[in-house]
């Protein structure tokens, strides 16, 4: 309660600090609200809520909502027990009153009607959004029943368009956001929704046809699919939906006379199928252009639709046409990034007797191509170079220089017969004076046969995370010598070698960071779970191993690009030492790198 009457445990808290979108979202609402966290505080309120309760943004923010506003009808402090709106509140449930009483600021009480529904409030998780109106006493009694036809009343709309924005505009995934809008709308608006939407190529697929039956909802894929062209001139109401002129209320008789195009035939069809007896249908546009359009239609619920459900439709339409253009821009740009980062990563050589593989995951953000690269190649001397690598920064600078890198040490290792730490010293002297990248992390390492018929592995590491062994009986090890200061760090600093057999059927992996590192965990946290998994899948095929330990090992919130570089040996030792016949099966392909 405001004033002199609030008591001690209405006093402010501290409330997590919500993101800003969300006082845009209330704002755009069109009546008094205010949304509540999980303890009940108030995290923010309209224009319109404050001005009603002639409180300030600092009277209420941060305060227990039922402390300082819940009345009982005398204006006395509302005991929780006897509270429905706290009831529902702790239930997490959506629920409504058509009479209660809230505490002003200047002490008056305000009769009020309310409605509660769980809301998301984004990054700090779940909260509730309270919607309410000045009760107009000569109705508050007992407004009786609602006509059957009446549309939604006006706090149901207001909840349900807050929901339909938290909803649709909280996914970056096409899909995701159609299943969204399919569970908006039905049963609460109607018993059948379709959706229409236009390609990116100018043509039209009937992408859902969804009908609530029994309590479940049942896709119709018989009535998906391509449809036919949208006429231009064509007074329809689908068409008309879909040149973004106009939503409509529509029937089967609008469509019962001779259809003047392909796409009136269709729409035929759909109401005979269905049964529908009416539906209303709008465009689904965003700011750019029209992508589609939305049908509600009812064929279980006799009551028809009217011109006074179009606004709400197309409010919902108007939503959902921003969802999905921001996930289409979201998707596009990632394909671009993802194309652009696959094309920058190179094929990968046979190698003979050894299995080889590799796996390039990009950042989650689509925006964000990474400088972390693999890359192996054969050596003049007849043996086998093997790089990973990661370029400071997630851009296209980050991914510029990574080819920068990658060309370098491959011009190095080719032209230079020397050990890895003396390629990778003259790779460092080179990368201040001809290239853009200003510090890097890599392991470049050779392998090739040994005398005994084993493998020998040959490496240096300028700060990258370290090689990880797993022998054929899962014991795993990191390879820890070796280790020098990062590139850029300090050229002309000594770095050191390091040698060491590599057993009959072990598996090395190379990887950067992206795999082990988790925000606010520490760095031997997410080594000893890549070391603990890799231990335990060591028995199976380098490709279901690499693909398992990715989906095993990557952090959840990870965002950061991962890149890994895979190799095995052979399980028994030739006497007359590797054979030069055989190619491994399992080299590499770019069908590798697209493995989720």
């Amino acid at each position: 309660m405001a004033g002199p009457e609030r008591t001690e445990t209405a006093a402010r808290q501290s409330p997590a600090v919500p993101d800003a979108s969300l006082h845009r979202r209330l704002e755009a609402i069109g009546t008094a609200a205010y949304v509540v966290d999980e303890e009940g505080r108030i995290l923010a309120a309209n224009v319109r809520a404050r001005d009603v309760l002639a409180l300030t943004a600092d009277d209420m923010l941060g305060h227990d909502a039922h402390d300082l506003l819940h009345r009982d009808s005398h204006g006395q402090p509302l005991p929780r027990t006897r509270c429905r709106m706290r009831q529902a509140f702790h239930a997490g449930r959506t629920a409504q009153a058509a009479e209660d009483h809230f505490a002003r600021g200047d002490g008056s009480l305000l009769p009020i009607s309310w409605l509660i529904t769980p809301y998301e409030i984004g990054e700090d998780g779940a909260g509730t959004l309270v919607l309410f109106h000045v009760a107009d006493p000569a109705q508050a009694t007992d407004p009786g029943p609602e006509p059957a036809a009446r549309p939604l009343p006006e706090l149901e709309r207001l909840a349900l368009l807050a929901e339909a924005t938290a909803q649709l505009t909280s996914t970056l995934d096409v899909d995701e956001a159609l299943e969204r809008l399919v569970n908006l709308v039905v049963p609460r608006l109607a018993d059948w929704v379709v959706i229409d939407l236009i390609t990116e190529r100018d043509e039209v697929w009937r992408t859902a046809v969804v009908h609530a039956e029994d309590g479940a909802l049942v896709h119709r894929d018989d009535l998906q699919g391509p449809m036919p062209p949208v006429p231009e001139e064509s007074p329809m109401p689908l068409s008309r939906a879909l040149r973004g002129v106009a939503s409509t209320v529509a029937g089967p008789g609008t469509y019962r006379r001779t259809p003047d195009s392909g796409i009136a035939v269709e729409q035929r069809r759909l109401f005979d199928m269905t049964g529908m007896h009416s539906a209303a249908i709008a465009p689904i546009r965003s700011t750019r252009a029209v992508l589609g359009a939305l049908t509600l239609g009812r064929a279980d619920d006799p009551v028809a639709f009217t011109p006074a459900d179009l606004p709400l439709v197309e409010d919902i339409a108007r939503r959902a046409g921003l969802a999905l253009d921001n996930a289409r821009l979201y998707q596009r740009q990632r394909k671009v990034a993802e194309t652009m980062q696959n094309h920058l990563l190179p094929q990968m050589p046979g190698v003979p007797d050894l299995q080889m593989t590799v796996r390039y995951l990009p950042a989650p953000d689509a925006s964000q191509v990474g400088g972390d690269w693999y890359d192996a190649f054969p050596l003049s001397d007849g043996s086998t170079a093997l790089a990973v690598g990661d370029v400071v920064g997630h851009d296209l600078e980050a991914a510029a220089g990574m080819a920068q890198v990658r060309n370098m040490l491959r011009a190095y290792a080719w032209s230079q017969h020397e050990p890895p730490s003396r390629i990778v010293t003259r790779l460092d002297e080179a990368l201040q004076h001809i290239t853009d990248v200003d510090m890097a992390t890599m392991v470049f390492a050779r392998i090739e046969p040994a005398d005994d018929g084993q493998w020998q592995l040959s490496w240096t590491n300028a700060g990258h995370p370290p090689p990880l062994l797993i022998s054929r009986d899962g014991l795993a090890s990191y390879l820890t010598d070796g280790h020098g200061i990062v590139l850029g760090a300090g050229a002309g600093t000594p770095r050191p070698d390091a040698v060491t057999l590599l057993p009959p059927g072990s598996t090395l992996v190379l990887y950067t960071d992206g795999l082990i590192e988790e925000p606010g965990h520490i760095l031997d946290k997410g080594l000893n779970r890549l070391s603990r998994h890799a231990a335990a899948l060591a028995h199976r095929p380098l490709a279901s191993f690499t693909d398992h330990l990715l989906r095993r090992v990557r952090p959840a919130d990870n965002d950061d690009d991962v890149a890994l570089l895979a190799l095995r040996t052979p399980s028994v030792i030739s006497p007359s030492g590797p054979s030069s016949s055989r190619i491994s099966s399992s080299a590499s392909t770019s069908k590798d790198r697209g493995v989720r």
